[in-house]
């Protein structure tokens, strides 16, 4: 894919889909849309994700990414809009067998304390008419020496582990992953991600969620940036910081008001977008404006009270779409 597709503000629609035929798409969605009484989660979203792809919707909490998921798994019905999951619609018939090809874990997962790792994956197993062999999977999520341990004496990130375990064991062709890392330690995360890599590399089709930008910058092929129930921007992560037409990010604050059009005018500055009280001036060269920022701030008497830089990322994206940082949002 050469470029990210363009967003209408108007309809969410997505465009630079076509002449792509419907075969090479795992999941498709259009015009989705689901309320809870005057709160609307997803408003008239379209998406489409290819086979063989790692896919992630990315967004703050309460942007409608659940909703989204449960929708498309078929465990919540749409008020309105159409869902195609590996060819097929649910209600028609063969949900039961639709749903044996797919692997799903949950944003939160309750086993049975009792249990062990082991059974609680036999038990999984079970519900499929085909699947992996339970050794290996439990291989595979590097939980073979906790094989014989009870749920209730493992770590956050080992259940998990065996979450995913039980995602993975009926042979999935597409595998929902909703916030699979949320609460982790950075120790835990990690290997959860190389866990994500190895079932992309067998060639599962991947749909992520995820308030992790560095997790989607890491895992996924394409990333749709969805708010307020909204498709705001959507493209392979590389395109869409590319479409900030910014290499870095200058952050600042100072102690008087400032306009953004006193800004815009900086040498280097291809955009100025606020993040709290904060400025960021989304920069071509830090080197060439940074100087110039100094200057300007120095013959209007204004004190510097803080400043940072960074490269540009998924976080100033969505800054520069919402007005707000991706976490606190």
């Amino acid at each position: 894919m050469a470029r990210s597709e363009e967003v209408s503000e108007e309809s969410g629609e997505v465009r630079g889909m076509a002449g792509e035929s419907p075969e090479n798409f795992a999941l498709r969605c259009k015009g989705l849309v689901k309320s809870y009484a005057d709160v609307v989660a997803v408003n008239g979203l379209d998406l489409e994700v290819r086979e063989g792809e790692c896919f992630g919707l990315l967004g703050p909490n309460g942007a409608g990414k659940t909703t989204t998921v449960e929708i498309l798994e078929g465990l919540t019905p749409p008020d309105r809009g159409e869902v195609e999951v590996l060819g097929r619609k649910w209600g028609q018939g063969r949900d039961a067998e639709l749903r044996g090809r797919l692997g799903v874990q949950l944003q939160e997962t309750q086993f049975p304390e009792k249990l062990t790792v082991e059974e609680v994956v036999r038990l999984f197993r079970s519900f499929y008419a085909r699947g992996h062999d339970i050794e290996d999977v439990i291989r595979i999520v590097e939980l073979t020496e906790k094989e014989k341990a009870r749920v209730g004496k493992l770590s956050g990130g080992q259940k998990q582990r065996l979450a995913l375990a039980c995602a993975l064991v009926g042979d999935p062709e597409l595998l929902f992953l909703d916030e699979p890392t949320t609460g982790l330690d950075p120790q835990a995360r990690i290997q959860v991600w190389a866990l994500v890599e190895d079932f992309h590399r067998r060639g599962i089709t991947v749909l992520l969620t995820t308030h992790y930008m560095e997790e989607a910058s890491r895992l996924c092929d394409r990333v749709a940036i969805m708010d307020h129930g909204r498709l705001m921007a959507l493209g392979s992560p590389s395109e869409l910081i590319t479409s900030l037409g910014a290499d870095q990010v200058i952050e600042f604050s100072v102690d008087g008001a400032m306009e953004n059009s006193e800004l815009s005018g900086l040498p280097g500055v291809t955009g100025v977008s606020m993040k709290n009280h904060d400025f960021l001036l989304h920069v071509s060269n830090t080197a060439v404006t940074l100087p110039a920022l100094l200057d300007e701030l120095s013959r209007r008497r204004l004190r510097l009270d803080a400043m940072t830089t960074h490269q540009a990322t998924l976080e100033d994206v969505f800054i520069k779409l919402t007005g707000r940082k991706l976490r606190d949002a």
